[in-house]
């Protein structure tokens, strides 16, 4: 269970999905052989938001015991130190915001050679560019079929959904500009991202 104060939560379902789609590399838990275990890896959210898509590499025994597991799927979006000479006052304390998903379902195997090929092309589409000339049907047959050999694709029947964005609600409004105005001055993708999403925030 990830723990959610309740002006952090992301109530919208939509807004979950969005960010599973834009930070598509997860990391997934399960327990193998009594013990904690992770892999990371792209999962990709089908059209109708019920299952995520992947695969394993064979040599990876996490495959091996997950099904009738009910596994964690993390989702790790944008995240930054929040510095507390930024406010107004010195009494105050670091932090650190943030976004994330947590994504929990069950495993069930593809196990047919036209699910798996789906799956990859799928996969394919959605991280070429869209002007890319590759296209996973022109490699060649025997190679592509010597490659799927060597993972096991699945999917995850997702079974719930939660969502936290912690873009300092907790702190006055006044407060939180004072946070934008000092991320934006910070050029590194995490800081641009957490600004926007707190400008976006503060507007609902």
């Amino acid at each position: 269970m990830l723990y959610i104060p309740k002006y952090f939560k992301i109530a919208d379902e939509a807004e979950a999905f969005d960010i599973m789609k834009e930070h598509s590399f997860a990391t997934l838990f399960s327990q193998h052989e009594g013990m904690p275990f992770a892999t990371h890896l792209p999962l990709i959210l089908d059209t109708e938001n019920t299952y995520l898509y992947g695969h394993f590499a064979r040599p990876n025994p996490q495959w091996k015991d997950i099904k009738n597991q009910t596994v964690l799927a993390i989702f790790h979006g944008p995240h930054c130190y929040i510095s507390p000479s930024w406010y107004e006052t010195n009494k105050a304390v670091p932090t650190w915001n943030y976004v994330t998903i947590h994504v929990y379902g069950e495993i069930e195997f593809l196990e047919n050679e036209y699910q798996l090929i789906t799956s990859l092309n799928d996969m394919v589409l959605n991280y070429e560019a869209d002007d890319s000339s590759y296209r996973l049907q022109d490699v060649d047959a025997d190679f592509l079929a010597s490659m799927n050999k060597a993972i096991q694709g699945f999917k995850i029947k997702i079974t719930k959904i939660e969502g936290k964005a912690k873009l300092s609600q907790n702190h006055s409004l006044e407060r939180q500009q004072l946070v934008i105005d000092h991320l934006d001055q910070i050029l590194n993708s995490n800081e641009q991202q957490i600004s926007s999403l707190m400008k976006a925030n503060s507007k609902k």
